[in-house]
């Protein structure tokens, strides 16, 4: 049974690696079109990893975390709130284009907060919830966790209420929506 704690650390641990390369690889004024699409395909590998894995903590981890933890649902109010913050900057991100001249404020504004709420998630909320799971109950989450992400959103979806029941429906409705997107973009290769 896959470990949620695991799954979500290997989420982190993609992003940062990919907020690392975006912020050690800003562009110059010489910076080719062709480094420049390499640099929004990026991008958009970013948006797809930062859209599934908020889609399934709001599935599934915040509301184990506010049914389990003392303080639980202030917890995942933060988390939540944080994450929708970075679903607005993210869906401005995913309609713009590299030359645009927002394109790197976006970048540059998006990798603060994600760092910030990656450590709350690992420092603040990840040892309350670990402490209340007992193995059967982590096993389960896991288990949803891993499926949830196979059919999650690969975008950001700004308007769709932060709610476990919407998003179990509407999210699903929305993932089939981006992958054909995606697809018919060449988007995620």
């Amino acid at each position: 049974m896959p470990d949620p704690f695991e799954l979500l650390a290997s989420d982190h641990e993609q992003v940062r690696t990919m907020l690392d390369q975006l912020q050690r690889s800003a562009p110059t004024a010489l910076t080719t079109e062709s480094e420049m699409n390499l640099r929004k395909a990026a991008v958009d590998r970013l948006i797809i990893a930062e859209s599934q894995h908020e889609a399934v903590e709001e599935m599934y981890f915040w509301p184990a975390v506010a049914s389990l933890v003392p303080e639980g649902r202030v917890m995942a109010d933060r988390g939540r709130e944080q994450e929708d913050q970075a679903k607005q900057v993210l869906q401005m991100l995913d309609k713009t284009q590299p030359r645009e001249v927002t394109f790197e404020k976006l970048v540059m504004q998006v990798i603060p907060p994600a760092l910030e709420h990656i450590s709350y998630e690992e420092e603040v909320v990840w040892p309350q919830l670990r402490s209340k799971l007992s193995a059967e109950a982590a096993a389960d989450l896991g288990e949803k966790l891993a499926k949830a992400k196979k059919l999650a959103p690969t975008r950001p979806h700004a308007q769709t209420p932060s709610n476990p029941t919407v998003l179990k429906t509407a999210g699903v409705v929305s993932a089939v929506a981006d992958r054909i997107r995606d697809t018919i973009a060449g988007r995620g290769d």
